[in-house]
C-alpha cells in the first residue's frame, strides 16, 4: 500500500495573478487544465466566476414576473429562480421552480432559454401541464399524511424508528395532471446504517400515496487509494488543517465513528498527512480530501463550473461514518460527502472515483435535480458515474489511471471484477445494455446501466478495442457500429444536456432530446457530433 504523503502545494506570483483576474470576473487559463479541449460554436457555456453568476441570478430574479407574463404562466404561478448559464454567443440558460398559490410545485420547474437580446428562443419544461388545482384545501390533515409516510418507511427501509416532520402541502405536477398533496419527510436509519430522508408524497384529498424518493443518494461500495498527492491546507495556530482555501474552503472532518455532528477538524504539525494504512485516521482523509480537489479541478477548469453549486464555495467531505459502514454517501441537507470505514473498519470508502460519483449528485441536484426514481433515478445515477469517471481520466493519477469501469480496484465481489462495466452493463448480472419498457422500474444503480453504455458508446464506439491496457468489447441493440466522437466532447455534451436541458422529469427518451440539442449548441447541427450522440443512443435502444 502506497504512502498517502502530502505537501501543501505553494502559491505563486502567477497564481496570485490569475486569483486577482478571476475576483474581478475574468476568466483565465489554469495551468494543468486539459490541454485536449473540443472545439465548439457559440453554445460553448462560459467559465462564470462566482460574482458575474450572482450578477446573472440578480438579473434574473428581477425580472421574473416579466418572464412569468411572456411564458403566459396563470395569475397564482410565480417563478423562483435556481441557476443560470451563460454561452459564448450571449444565450442564457435560467432554470426556475414555481409555486403555485404560494405553494410548491414539485415537478414544475423548466429552463428559458434566452437569446442575446433577451428574447425568449425557447423553453425546456419538466411537465406541459397547466398548473391548477381545484383548491387549495386539503380533505385529508397532515396528521394523517404523517403517518401514512412512516408505514411506507417502515416498509421500504426497514428502519426500527422514523421520525416525521410536519407534512407541507404542495401541488404534485411531476406525473399526470397537478394535484394538490403533501409532502412528509420521515428521517431514519436504513439496516446498513445509511441515514435516510424519505420524502413521501401524498394525495391531499383521497390520502393515496403518489411518489417516494430519499434525499440521500449512496453508492454500492468502492474503496482504494491513490498514492501521495498534493493537498490544499491551511495553517491554523502551531499547525494545519485540511481546508483548502483555494477551493471553496473545502474542509475534511473526522467523525470518529459517530453518525451525526460536523466532524472534528483533522490537524497535523507539519503538514504530512497520513501513512497509507488505514489504521492511522489520517489516511482516509487524505483520499476523501483528495478526490474533492480533483472534483472540484475537473469542474472548473473542464466544464466551468466553480463549486458544486457554481458560486465558488467548497462542500465537505466526513470520514470515519459508524461501525463497520460500507457506504458513502453525499446528502444536500449538510452540503456534505460522507465515508464509511468498510468491512471490519478495515478499508475506508474515500477513492477518488467515489469522491467524484458522490458529489456529482450534488451537482445534479443543484442543477436538473433529477428524480430519484424511474428512468430519471437511473440518469442521475448515470451522471454519477459519467463524471466519476471522467474525474479519474483527468486526474491522470498512475495508482489509478481513468479507465470505463466502475470500482474495478476494490474487488467488491471477491472475484476481482468491477462493480459496474460501462462498455457493457450486463456483465455485472444485473444492470441494462439497452432501454426496454422495464428500465423504470430497477434500482437507479442498475438503470443507469443505458447512460452508461451511452457515454461509453459515444466516448469511444462499439466493438471491441484495448484503451489504457483495458479491453472492451461493447455491443449495440441493433448490431450496427456506432463511431464513438471522443471522450472529451462526450463530457461536454452531457454536462450541457444535463445543466441547461434536462429536468426533475426527464426520462431516457427526454435525454436523447436533451443531448442532440447539446450537440447541436456546442458543434452545429449538421456536425458528427450531432450523428454520433444520435448514433449512441440508437445503440442503446433510445429512439
Amino acid at each position: 500500500m502506497t504512502p498517502h504523503i502530502s505537501r501543501k502545494a505553494r502559491v505563486t506570483g502567477t497564481a496570485l495573478a490569475a486569483a486577482a483576474l478571476l475576483a474581478a470576473g475574468i476568466t483565465v487559463g489554469t495551468a494543468g487544465a486539459s490541454t485536449n479541449q473540443p472545439t465548439a460554436l457559440g453554445g460553448t457555456p462560459l467559465k462564470l466566476s462566482a460574482s458575474h453568476r450572482a450578477e446573472l441570478l440578480r438579473d434574473a430574479d428581477a425580472t421574473k414576473a416579466m418572464t412569468a407574463k411572456s411564458l403566459g404562466l396563470g395569475s397564482q404561478e410565480k417563478l423562483v429562480v435556481k441557476d443560470v448559464i451563460k454561452d459564448a454567443n450571449g444565450t442564457t440558460h435560467t432554470r426556475y421552480e414555481r409555486t403555485y398559490a404560494g405553494l410548491p410545485v414539485l415537478g414544475g420547474d423548466m429552463v428559458v432559454h434566452t437569446a442575446k437580446g433577451g428574447a425568449i428562443k425557447s423553453t425546456t419544461k419538466a411537465t406541459e401541464k397547466t398548473i391548477k388545482v381545484a383548491s387549495t384545501t386539503a380533505k385529508i390533515a397532515p396528521s394523517a399524511a404523517q403517518k401514512s409516510a412512516q408505514g411506507v418507511a417502515a416498509k421500504t427501509l426497514g428502519a426500527k424508528s422514523a421520525t416525521a416532520k410536519a407534512a407541507r402541502k404542495v401541488v404534485w405536477a411531476a406525473k399526470g395532471s397537478p394535484v394538490l398533496a403533501y409532502d412528509t419527510v420521515v428521517s431514519s436509519t436504513q439496516k446498513d446504517g445509511t441515514p435516510s430522508r424519505l420524502h413521501v408524497i401524498t394525495d391531499a384529498d383521497s390520502g393515496k400515496k403518489l411518489f417516494q424518493y430519499d434525499e440521500i443518494h449512496t453508492g454500492k461500495g468502492e474503496s482504494e487509494y491513490s498514492g501521495s498527492v498534493e493537498l490544499g491546507t491551511s495553517k491554523e495556530g502551531s499547525g494545519f488543517t485540511l481546508t483548502d482555501g483555494e477551493r471553496g474552503g473545502h474542509k475534511t472532518t473526522n467523525l470518529e465513528n459517530g453518525e451525526s455532528g460536523d466532524g472534528k477538524a483533522f490537524t497535523d504539525d507539519d503538514d504530512n498527512w497520513g501513512t497509507g494504512k488505514p489504521d492511522d485516521p489520517q489516511t482516509a482523509a487524505v483520499d476523501a480530501h483528495y478526490g474533492a480537489a480533483e472534483t472540484w479541478d475537473y469542474y472548473k477548469n473542464v466544464q466551468g463550473r466553480s463549486g458544486i453549486k457554481g458560486d465558488g464555495k467548497g462542500a465537505s467531505s466526513r470520514v470515519h461514518y459508524g461501525n463497520s459502514y460500507v457506504n458513502a454517501f453525499w446528502d444536500d441537507s449538510c452540503f456534505c460527502m460522507t465515508y464509511g470505514d468498510g468491512q471490519d473498519n478495515k478499508a475506508p470508502l474515500t477513492a477518488l472515483d467515489v469522491a467524484a460519483h458522490e458529489m456529482s449528485h450534488g451537482v445534479t441536484s443543484a442543477t436538473a435535480n433529477l428524480e430519484y426514481s424511474g428512468e430519471s433515478g437511473g440518469l442521475n445515477e448515470g451522471t454519477s458515474d459519467i463524471f466519476g469517471t471522467s474525474v479519474e481520466f483527468y486526474a491522470k493519477n498512475d495508482k489509478d489511471p481513468g479507465d470505463y469501469l466502475i470500482g474495478e480496484k476494490i474487488d467488491i465481489n471477491g472475484d476481482g471484477t468491477p462493480l459496474r462495466y460501462m462498455d457493457k452493463p450486463s456483465k455485472d448480472g444485473q444492470s441494462k445494455d439497452f432501454w426496454d419498457s422495464s428500465t423504470g422500474g430497477l434500482d437507479p444503480h442498475y438503470s443507469s446501466g443505458v447512460a452508461n453504455h451511452f457515454f461509453y458508446l459515444l466516448s469511444e464506439g462499439s466493438g471491441p478495442k484495448e484503451i489504457g491496457g483495458v479491453k472492451y468489447d461493447s455491443p449495440t441493440a441493433d448490431g450496427s457500429k456506432v463511431e464513438g466522437i471522443g471522450r472529451d466532447k462526450a463530457e461536454k455534451i452531457w454536462f450541457k444536456a444535463l445543466t441547461e436541458y434536462m429536468t426533475s422529469n426527464t426520462d431516457y427518451k427526454g435525454a436523447r432530446e436533451a443531448t442532440v440539442k447539446a450537440a447541436t449548441d456546442l458543434y452545429g447541427k449538421d456536425g458528427a457530433e450531432v450523428k454520433g450522440v444520435e448514433a449512441a443512443w440508437t445503440g442503446v435502444a433510445v429512439k
